[in-house]
């Protein structure tokens, strides 16, 4: 590549196109596409055209659209670096003895995160982590980011208790804002460069889902000169109203190039199957009356999303067992609201042809299928309903959204694609194979508009293109997609990244 990070492009040149959809005629021919004011004009064979402008040579590489990750919790993704990862563990002991010889942070605290317990051979306990953590204030995020388990010392900073140290739900959400609320300057700096990685990778951009008051944190980050991504913020239940005396609506923008925009309304009505308090229809095991958690009353959650609905502001409702995927159709359907079901990760037979029919969209999280199948099988192994349904939704007509919910997984969306098309993280076999989708549609799906849109290029659209070194559409293994390799990515145009 020849060009800098920044320049404006006139021609992609000496690339190939792919995927589905294409009325071009052009096959696997080397073409240029030529640019004007950050769109495309004209697509011909390589070298047919003059070349004007600065121009970027694919050598042979595929001309993709640009990629999205539909959800992502940015604050907590960009301060996942900076704490003590967790992932891979075993057991609580040895989670407990990995935070004992953390180094203490310079606020004084310990904080860890990434931990899965749903099969550790132990329990976590407040004395276990306590005899190994002492008077320093320790915090272990689940990865999930439902739970938290903390020692006493943690525990009494924060104004809060629990028997076992473990805080579910609402109070593990508190203490992870708590925990993001750290000094704005360093915040802002690790999320402007966790962006530009984003961008390494072929982001072009990301749905923002930070439990936090959003508008006012990107309009400060833009101010610092963050330009790497489109950005889709959302507000939860605590800013709705907030959002709304702002004159906030969906796709509405807070900067004059229109980078970062109003989302979603976000609610949260159950729990997650890493904390084992999903709302499902079947009881967990061992546990004849805990069929996990509705944190949301349908009858709140139909008043939420009429507000919401209301004034603009289309709805991702968070539901993840069958019981709560089922209450979120409901509401769509009772309210005529705009959206999405994030996760739809146990979905009724019945339920799974209302997404296409009520057009709500699917946002669903493919590493986590391949992530969790453990603890699936055993924690949802009495389920009735579908576990992780992407093939089904897809055959069912469901536009499907592809993210990864990071930190919960990578911010990667070739690993993304990747868990969706083999259905496997590691050497083993796919996970519930006839689930997988065709590789042409995870490219859709991580593409803006999802995979009902498909995934050509053609005069007209908004330059927001990458060159990679592979075609994915014809990769062979999930290593292979995984490996992808990103030789530029253009935002409007405007090269983000050049390798």
């Amino acid at each position: 590549m020849s060009v800098e990070r920044g320049a404006s492009i006139g021609v992609v040149a000496n690339v190939r196109l792919t995927g589905p959809g294409r009325t071009d005629p052009f096959g696997t021919d080397l073409v240029d596409v030529h640019l004007v004011d950050g769109v495309v004009a004209d697509i011909a064979p390589a070298g047919a055209l003059p070349r004007t402008g600065a121009v970027i040579d694919g050598a042979g590489g595929w001309l993709l659209p640009g990629l999205w990750d539909h959800h992502i919790h940015t604050v907590q993704w960009a301060l996942a670096s900076r704490r003590v990862v967790l992932d891979g563990l075993d057991s609580a002991a040895q989670a407990a003895a990995v935070m004992g010889a953390a180094p203490v942070g310079d606020d004084g605290r310990r904080v860890g995160s990434g931990y899965r317990d749903a099969l550790w051979r132990d329990t976590p306990t407040l004395e276990l982590l306590d005899a190994a953590t002492g008077d320093v204030p320790t915090y272990l995020i689940n990865s999930d980011v439902h739970s938290v388990w903390l020692n006493s010392a943690a525990l009494r900073r924060e104004g809060m208790s629990s028997d076992d140290g473990i805080l579910r739900e609402e109070p593990a959400f508190e203490i992870s804002r708590r925990l993001n609320a750290l000094d704005v300057d360093l915040a802002d700096a690790a999320v402007i460069d966790a962006m530009d990685r984003a961008a390494a990778r072929g982001v072009v951009g990301i749905v923002d889902l930070d439990m936090a008051w959003n508008p006012e944190a990107w309009q400060r980050r833009l101010a610092r000169g963050f330009d790497a991504v489109r950005v889709s913020f959302g507000v939860y239940a605590s800013s709705l109203e907030r959002a709304i005396a702002a004159g906030l609506a969906t796709g509405d923008a807070i900067d004059q190039r229109g980078l970062v925009r109003m989302g979603p309304f976000k609610v949260i009505t159950d729990g997650s199957l890493g904390t084992r308090t999903a709302a499902c229809s079947h009881h967990y095991p061992g546990q004849a009356t805990d069929f996990g958690v509705m944190t949301v009353p349908p009858d709140e959650l139909v008043q939420l999303m009429r507000r919401a609905t209301g004034a603009g502001i289309a709805c991702a409702v968070h539901a993840i067992g069958d019981v709560a995927n089922t209450h979120a159709l409901d509401a769509f359907a009772l309210t005529g609201a705009t959206g999405t079901i994030e996760h739809a990760q146990l979905v009724a037979h019945a339920d799974i042809p209302r997404f296409a029919r009520l057009g709500v969209a699917a946002s669903v999280q493919p590493a986590h299928a391949v992530d969790d199948r453990d603890m699936a099988e055993e924690y949802w192994a009495g389920q009735t309903s579908v576990a992780y349904p992407m093939r089904e939704l897809a055959d069912a007509g469901a536009n499907l959204l592809f993210g990864s919910d990071a930190p919960v997984a990578s911010l990667d969306p070739w690993s993304t694609m990747a868990a969706a098309v083999f259905r496997t993280g590691d050497d083993r076999e796919a996970w519930r194979p006839h689930q997988r989708v065709a590789a042409s549609v995870a490219l859709a799906a991580s593409t803006s508009g999802g995979s009902e849109t498909g995934s050509a290029i053609a005069p007209g659209d908004v330059a927001d293109l990458i060159v990679v070194d592979r075609d994915p559409v014809a990769a062979a293994t999930a290593v292979e997609m995984r490996v992808t390799g990103v030789q530029a990515t253009l935002l409007a145009g405007r090269a983000t990244h050049v390798a």
